[in-house]
């Protein structure tokens, strides 16, 4: 199956798999509330899933087709090379991830390796896992401030959403700039983005 919400990818990708006998793609979706109800139907030996798609997102659609069948194997097929974007994904339960620009040369073989049992990173996504060390991964509470930050909320107006003190705030602020390494509030929002904490 594969689920992605343009749909000139999806043909370009159908046609990719078109040309390996053992490969016949039983479903398409274009967001992730259908991708679920698909699988459910269809049950497909291996899932194509784009990260950001209309209504439920890639992450959200991996857990619930999880919860439905824990040996679903599901490849993330996106742009989102970030660290954290990655880590979520394999979080929830993704068996590959792959780039986009990738899909030409390496699906075949990833689809061979998940489908195989195993897990496929490609050395560029392994790499930008492996050199973030744990220790700078933001928590879920600062990513929800850095978030509103990035929505061009001030500290005071972040308290008030989040119904905490504005020093509080400045507090969270100051451990994430330490985390990310980040010179100020606008690159702190910048390696975020950049890493994928959450999606545009």
């Amino acid at each position: 199956m594969i689920a992605d919400d343009h749909p000139l990818l999806r043909s370009g990708i159908s046609a990719v798999l078109a040309r390996d006998a053992r490969i016949h793609v039983v479903a398409e979706a274009e967001n992730g509330d259908m991708a679920v109800e698909l699988f459910q139907r269809h049950r497909p030996d291996i899932t194509l899933m784009d990260l950001q798609m209309p209504g439920r997102c890639g992450i959200k659609a991996i857990e619930a087709i999880r919860a439905i069948d824990g040996r679903a194997r599901i490849i993330i097929l996106t742009t989102f090379s970030g660290d954290a974007q990655i880590m979520r994904a394999l979080h929830a339960g993704a068996s590959g991830y792959l780039l986009k620009n990738m899909a030409r040369t390496g699906l075949i073989e990833c689809i061979d390796s998940v489908h195989g049992g195993a897990q496929f990173l490609p050395v560029e996504v392994a790499r930008a896992v492996v050199y973030q060390p744990p220790a700078d991964t933001l928590s879920a509470r600062e990513i929800e401030v850095l978030r509103l930050v990035a929505h061009g909320y001030s500290n005071q107006r972040a308290a008030q959403q989040l119904g905490l003190k504005e020093d509080t705030i400045k507090a969270h602020m100051k451990t994430i700039s330490s985390k990310l390494g980040a010179r100020d509030r606008t690159h702190a929002v910048t390696i975020a983005l950049k890493r994928g904490y959450w999606e545009v």
